[in-house]
């Protein structure tokens, strides 16, 4: 099992967030980065949203980052670990554009980036961004297969109904082979079929009791998983208690407190699929507490889940 550590106070998401967030210093976010890194943990994530309309930022939080500024910044500021969207809306941005960011990324970061995507669900932020939400299925799988052209061919070209080129050069490549990874985020049959051709799953309020039947579902379609890496399964360790789409609190999130539930909770996430587990306090006082309890984790409680 991998375990993940997403950046507070990036996002001021309700159901999760601390008081403290709202008021965080850059110094603490980096020095919260840096202990994870120092610590052992493979992931930090990072979410991201452009605009969050008004009527949704009082459920969804006002705050959300540009996550590849914030992917960049991250990882000029660690060593070891990779950083993994959490997601990235792809048809909010030109494919072309994007593989060259991502590229230029995971060649200086020494490979450490994992491209977590997803094809959007908030419409008004669509039209913000003057992109058509209702062809956003179609213009994220050719944004797919836009980015794995121009990071592994010599000569790449592409003639899709969105974009089109040829008689291009692409350089630097990405450093991670033959790409970074791709994982693909969403509880909808058409995410999990985009999923199934690519390197990963984030499932989005999906069980830990109803993961493997969706996993069946995924494993079964003709273009599942890719030839040469494991298929991830990244699920958050918390289990929210939210409405699909309006992201409306139906009840308390449950976040396993004491070492033995932690670790009675990552084995049964394990069984059930997982490949690696989004870890976080409950909520804490100030950022030392949160700081303390990322080193408590890493230092007490991996070791047992290793064991």
């Amino acid at each position: 099992m991998k375990f993940g550590l997403g950046v507070p106070a990036l996002i001021l998401y309700p159901p999760v967030m601390s008081r403290w967030e709202t008021d965080v210093q850059p110094d603490d976010l980096l020095r919260i980065a840096q202990t994870a890194d120092e610590t052992g943990y493979d992931y930090l994530t990072v979410p991201e949203h452009i605009v969050m309309p008004t009527e949704t930022a009082e459920i969804m939080g006002p705050r959300f980052p540009e996550a590849l500024a914030a992917a960049a910044f991250l990882c000029g500021a660690t060593k070891r670990i990779h950083l993994l969207t959490y997601v990235l809306v792809l048809p909010y941005r030109h494919p072309v554009a994007l593989a060259k960011q991502i590229a230029t990324l995971d060649f200086m970061s020494n490979g450490r980036f994992t491209l977590g995507a997803a094809a959007g669900h908030l419409e008004r932020e669509f039209e913000i961004l003057g992109v058509p939400f209702h062809e956003r299925g179609a213009m994220t799988d050719e944004a797919i297969e836009v980015l794995k052209t121009l990071w592994t061919e010599d000569a790449p070209s592409h003639s899709g109904r969105y974009i089109q080129f040829d008689n291009i050069a692409f350089e630097p490549k990405p450093l991670q082979t033959p790409h970074p990874p791709i994982l693909i985020g969403g509880n909808s049959k058409p995410a999990m079929r985009r999923a199934a051709r690519n390197d990963g799953w984030l499932p989005w309020l999906i069980t830990r009791k109803q993961l493997p039947d969706a996993l069946t579902f995924v494993r079964e379609q003709p273009d599942y998983g890719p030839s040469d890496r494991p298929f991830e399964v990244v699920m958050p360790l918390a289990q929210l208690n939210i409405e699909d789409y309006s992201h409306k609190e139906l009840g308390r999130t449950k976040v396993p407190r004491g070492k033995d539930e932690i670790v009675e909770e990552v084995g049964l996430l394990a069984e059930a699929g997982v490949t690696t587990t989004l870890v976080a306090p409950p909520r804490t006082p100030d950022v030392e507490v949160f700081i303390e309890w990322v080193r408590w984790f890493a230092e007490d409680v991996r070791p047992a889940v290793d064991d």
